[in-house]
């Protein structure tokens, strides 16, 4: 159910919709409030968004169902109606209202790295594949870092057991994600978000006790440690992890995507503004690949 034409302003500054975006999302409810098949079709959408449980990115096609009339933000307004499904189960679970807050303001991050690849507003469905995450109950933002509620895969678990943690494929893990646009990955602040989410998850979930924490990103890239110095931020969170399972498959466009904003950009263009885009763009410019890392640390206590 979509909020009231005064509420709706108020709702999207919640999710940190970018205000550029706010007049055009809120001119466009009149042209969805005034179809019965849309407001049925965004009703459907929405009931797959919050209630996306499985391990896939689009319960149900979101984003093939996109009619012309919406464009770009169609799946705006599919998780802007998904938000009261989404908040009920929070507060069922009695999950603090900021914590629930901070998770689905994902919605306005996607929007601004939608604007920043593609230079106008909306939602594209990358973004909204990982948003079912957030809206499905699955994701949680606790200070710096993202944590989701996963299934241990099996590489990693052969990794974990190989190093004596007698763990098995499938039973409950939690998968750390690094959110942009949240300053940076500092050493303390990746502690206070950990002491938070071992609270936070033995309070809210002490069902599902997980015995290790993962993580599977390109910032794990152990060419990342000989590359930049000791003391980054980048080394020291990579020091939290023991080596999971190695990627042999090469994923250049991943750090590009992240660092610059879009992961198509011609490699010889690339900016070399901050040590880290050199670093980044000088090691594609000189041949060489960039690989997602994969890595694990103990969790339960």
């Amino acid at each position: 159910m979509l909020p009231d034409a005064d509420d709706l302003p108020g709702l999207l500054l919640d999710l940190a919709v970018p205000h550029e975006d706010i007049n055009e999302v809120v001119a466009l409810r009149r042209a969805v409030t005034a179809d019965p098949g849309l407001r049925r079709l965004l009703a459907e959408c929405a009931e797959d968004a919050a209630g996306a449980v499985r391990e896939v990115d689009d319960p149900d096609g979101l984003g093939a169902r996109a009619p012309a009339a919406l464009g770009d933000y169609f799946l705006v307004y599919v998780f802007l109606a998904a938000v009261p499904d989404t908040r009920a189960r929070h507060r069922a679970l009695g999950i603090p209202d900021d914590v629930s807050r901070h998770t689905l303001a994902d919605l306005g991050r996607g929007m601004a790295l939608h604007r920043r690849r593609y230079g106008g507003g909306g939602l594209g469905t990358r973004q909204a594949h990982w948003l079912t995450r957030h809206f499905g109950g699955r994701l949680y933002q606790l200070g710096r870092l993202q944590y989701e509620r996963t299934g241990l895969g099996e590489r990693t678990a052969r990794a974990v057991t190989a190093a004596g943690t007698d763990v098995t494929a499938g039973e409950p893990c939690l998968d750390l994600h690094i959110p942009d646009f949240l300053g940076p990955l500092t050493p303390a602040a990746c502690d206070h978000s950990l002491a938070r989410a071992r609270d936070f998850f033995t309070r809210y979930f002490p069902e599902e006790s997980p015995a290790v924490a993962t993580c599977h990103s390109w910032l794990l890239d152990p060419q990342l440690r000989r590359l930049l110095p000791a003391h980054s931020n980048i080394v020291r969170f990579q020091e939290r992890f023991r080596p999971g399972w190695e990627d042999q498959e090469p994923a250049d466009t991943t750090p590009v995507g992240f660092v610059f904003g879009d992961p198509d950009l011609p490699v010889a263009d690339l900016p070399r503004r901050t040590s880290l885009e050199r670093t980044v763009g000088d090691h594609l410019r000189a041949g060489g690949h960039w690989y997602v890392g994969h890595g694990w640390f103990p969790w339960r206590r």
